[in-house]
């Protein structure tokens, strides 16, 4: 009989075989790209957090009469240096790891993976729609979903083809701006939905005077409504103007070729690429971010063709340096705490960011405690690794007595359209052997 070609085979035509490629088990391959997860949840909190604490939305005079405005000038600069795309680039990668692994499980398993998938984007798409509506208009998921409609279209592409279109995609954002200044602005895909957010803005009353407080000072979860809804089409205009789906989809590329060459499965083998990854990502990346934080703070000049080059010359390689140092660690110290300290939050991904949303709203809107607009981005920033230590030890509580996080279950049943179990039938505590969790 004719062998039936996998969706997400190599170019030598057969699935590689993950659970005899090395001596990582397949625990300990579950440990290290759910720490990954972790630590992408760590860095978007640390990025998203300015936004939540109304900081970012606040006047230069106010940024400059508070009591941490020395200290925050150099948060900033180093948040752009480290933190500013490089998690959510993290993220992105796993994303199509992620996409790879179900794919080959649902071919394992006689399943019609495509479908499968195309539900759980179906699904995805609407936790974000309304997460972008009804709690921040900083999602990501609503993006993330419509990408990912895509990657069954790249399934069956070479490897090379797969890397060449990874790194144009990557690059098409520097073409794109280029467009958009040699035409004088005419060829603006982001300047239709300007409109939108003015008309919306003047329906609610938001204005330039109030934008920055309207948040903490709004009483009533209408209010956060009001914002939302504005800053739904803001978001969309981010988007446009950062040309960010190319991004995300050549980072979903690269995770598709990473999770199918079984890379993950594999790390002791691949332990000269790792440090040739991490060498060349830190040399290159880490240089070219201090440019790109100058240039993002308006101390270095150029446009923004030079800020889209920029970018994708130092956040890209700079976020790979970190998988891959990460990896290198893991090989070295399997047993240390902070891989399966990281792990647990990342094996509850979508409910912990979510979540990062609701703690958010709680502790700096009006509806809350109404810290918002009163501390410093460096306060701003311990806050946000509090909130993540919280979703940490939260993470690893619930997970002794629960199989999956509450969101993921939800989305886990709906996808396939069972229902599926959710406590364990032996609380996984320190020292006892946990009931198998079925990734």
């Amino acid at each position: 009989m004719r062998a039936m070609r996998c969706p997400v085979m190599g170019k030598e035509g057969r699935m590689p075989p993950v659970d005899r490629m090395g001596p990582v088990s397949t625990r300990e391959r579950s440990v290290v790209l759910d720490a990954l997860r972790g630590l992408a949840l760590f860095g978007i909190c640390l990025a998203n957090f300015p936004e939540f604490s109304l900081y970012t939305f606040q006047s230069p005079e106010v940024v400059s009469a508070m009591p941490t405005a020395g200290i925050d000038r150099v948060v900033r600069f180093l948040q752009y240096v480290f933190i500013d795309g490089k998690f959510y680039s993290l993220f992105s990668l796993l994303f199509g790891i992620g996409f790879s692994i179900m794919m080959s499980h649902s071919m394992e398993k006689g399943r019609d993976g495509i479908a499968v998938f195309y539900r759980r984007m179906g699904l995805l798409a609407l936790i974000g729609l309304l997460h972008l509506m009804l709690l921040w208009s900083g999602d990501i998921l609503l993006l993330y979903a419509l990408a990912g409609l895509l990657l069954p279209l790249f399934r069956n592409v070479p490897d090379r083809k797969l890397l060449a279109i990874a790194a144009a995609l990557v690059f098409c954002p520097v073409l794109m701006d280029a467009l958009k200044v040699f035409s004088g602005y005419r060829f603006d895909l982001a300047a239709p939905v300007g409109g939108a957010v003015r008309y919306f803005n003047g329906l609610s009353g938001i204005t330039d005077a109030n934008f920055g407080r309207w948040l903490v000072d709004g009483e009533h979860y209408s209010d956060v409504l009001k914002f939302t809804l504005s800053g739904a089409f803001i978001r969309v205009q981010e988007l446009l103007e950062s040309n960010r789906v190319f991004k995300v989809l050549g980072l979903f590329l690269l995770g598709l070729y990473v999770g199918r060459n079984g890379i993950y499965a594999n790390l002791e083998r691949r332990r000269t690429l790792l440090k040739r990854v991490c060498r060349c990502g830190f040399l290159a990346g880490l240089p070219l971010s201090f440019l790109y934080a100058a240039h993002a703070l308006h101390l270095l000049g150029g446009g923004p063709v030079a800020g889209a080059f920029l970018y994708a010359v130092s956040v890209i390689p700079l976020s790979l340096a970190y998988v891959s140092v990460f990896c290198l660690w893991f090989l070295r110290r399997k047993d240390a705490p902070l891989f399966r300290a990281l792990a647990a939050p990342g094996r509850m991904a979508l409910t912990n960011y979510i979540g990062q949303s609701v703690l958010g709203i709680v502790l700096f809107y009006g509806i809350g405690f109404r810290l918002g607009a009163r501390l410093g981005l460096a306060q701003v920033e311990l806050v946000a690794a509090s909130v993540f230590l919280f979703q940490a030890l939260f993470s690893r509580v619930w997970l002794k007595f629960c199989l999956f996080g509450p969101l993921e279950w939800g989305w886990r049943m709906l996808t396939y359209g069972k229902r599926l179990r959710l406590f364990r039938k032996t609380p996984s505590f320190p020292g006892r052997k946990a009931a198998p969790f079925n990734k």
